[in-house]
């Protein structure tokens, strides 16, 4: 994942850049105060994906001032979570955003080439969880792996699943999203030969206790290799999904 320290340490290597250049890079600041947010910019350093913004209670000024330090900074790409379209529309104004209303999502600098060892497959109950589903795929594709929807699938048709059995068996890892009483993830965790992260979400009636009830049928679940994340973090599971999907074998 660490991608770009290897590239610098293997241009030293090649000759191509200096072991000062080089030192100097790694010893920028490691982050940037500016006032209301400490800029993490070694982030991806460290993990091997840049810091991403978490747009919700934060003001379209704030925002834009955390984008511009990271884009001052040498930040290719950065994502923006859970953005209303009125901080949309101010960080637009000052920045090339491409801004997603359905996942409530800002991106800019574009999506890379996808990488990694294989697909993600991002699958949803019903079409009520694709808000969560597109927050979910879109981070996956930002930090660098392919993605292939698979929407409205949920067990009360059962059959709609099964009808894609070979991109089913062909994923690297598969992101299952459902509310009501979360049973999709569960399915897919028995048919599927790759790790499943599951999403619980708010989406039901009374009893699904605001997407609490699907969480706690995921957590329950009987199949094999399921992993589940918080209540409507399609972002979790989109970041964990990257992260499985770009497992290097470590010396």
């Amino acid at each position: 994942m660490n991608s770009d320290v290897r590239k610098l340490l293997q241009s030293v290597q090649s000759g191509e850049v200096s072991v000062d250049d080089a030192l100097m890079r790694l010893k920028l600041s490691p982050f940037e105060d500016i006032g209301y947010a400490k800029v993490d910019l070694h982030r991806k350093i460290r993990q091997g994906a840049a810091e991403v913004i978490y747009g919700a209670g934060k003001t379209p000024e704030q925002i834009a001032g955390i984008v511009d330090t990271m884009l001052a900074n040498g930040q290719e790409r950065i994502l923006i979570t859970r953005m209303s379209p009125e901080a949309a529309e101010y960080v637009g104004s000052r920045a090339a955003l491409d801004y997603r209303k359905d996942a409530s999502v800002g991106i800019i600098g574009g999506l890379p080439q996808p990488d990694g060892i294989g697909k993600v497959v991002v699958a949803t109950g019903g079409t009520s969880d694709i808000p969560v589903a597109e927050e979910a795929a879109l981070t996956a594709e930002i930090l660098g792996s392919q993605v292939v929807r698979l929407y409205d699938v949920g067990v009360s048709g059962v059959h709609r699943l099964l009808f894609h059995m070979e991109l089913i068996m062909g994923a690297s890892v598969i992101i299952a999203i459902a509310g009501m009483e979360g049973a999709l993830a569960s399915v897919i965790g028995g048919l599927a030969d790759c790790p499943v992260i599951a999403v619980p979400t708010s989406v039901g009636y009374g009893a699904s206790f605001g997407g609490v009830s699907a969480l706690l049928s995921m957590l329950n679940s009987c199949a094999s290799g399921v992993c589940v994340v918080n209540i409507d973090n399609g972002f979790g599971a989109g970041y964990l999904a990257n992260q499985i999907n770009h497992m290097e074998a470590k010396p």
